[in-house]
């Protein structure tokens, strides 16, 4: 009996040990999230300071983990917005990548979402600069936005910053911009 408990709270040591602690002002979430590791790893950054990691628990995972922070719209409403930073992976089968989500009255129905699913990382990186950009509605009334981790691997994050810039920088994920209603219906045999 003396042995079991001695390997149950070495467990427990090593667990602790190996756990990454939540940064703060930043939360867990995910369809998955109890199945990832999610916090800081202390000098992991890409100049050796602080990274954000996600890290999956054993050898199959379902679903992703994400890091997440929320953010009034401010001074970026109605403006283009890019937020960038610097992303490093280790066996990622999967894939990952930052995520940005534009929120409406509902944020059930974002006004934008892009978590660089058209760009995904996958495998093995070395410390890679991503961006996402893209316009923020007058109306909008939150910006939530991190990093997410689908599959198996780690997946380190770094250095993010937020900038507005010009109509010159394309959007990251192409969506329509509403056209004014019609009074009438309009070219519906679609001809050219």
């Amino acid at each position: 009996m003396k042995a079991k408990a001695q390997a149950a709270m070495l467990l427990v040591v090593l667990v602790a040990l190996c756990s990454f602690e939540v940064p703060k002002g930043w939360y867990k979430a995910g369809s998955n999230p109890d199945r990832y590791e999610i916090g800081i790893d202390l000098g992991a950054g890409i100049n050796g300071t602080n990274a954000a990691t996600i890290r999956s628990e054993g050898a199959r995972v379902r679903g992703f983990g994400t890091l997440v922070q929320n953010l009034k719209p401010g001074n970026f409403a109605g403006k283009r917005l890019r937020m960038s930073g610097y992303i490093k992976t280790t066996d990622v089968a999967g894939w990952g990548g930052f995520w940005l989500r534009i929120d409406g009255q509902k944020p059930s129905d974002p006004y934008v979402f892009d978590n660089m699913s058209n760009r995904k990382l996958k495998g093995n990186n070395d410390w890679v600069k991503c961006e996402i950009v893209v316009d923020v509605p007058k109306k909008a009334t939150n910006i939530a936005y991190g990093a997410l981790l689908s599959g198996t691997g780690q997946l380190w994050f770094d250095d993010l910053s937020f900038e507005v810039v010009d109509e010159s920088v394309s959007a990251t994920i192409p969506y329509p911009k509403e056209n004014a209603p019609q009074n009438q219906p309009t070219n519906l045999s679609f001809e050219y």
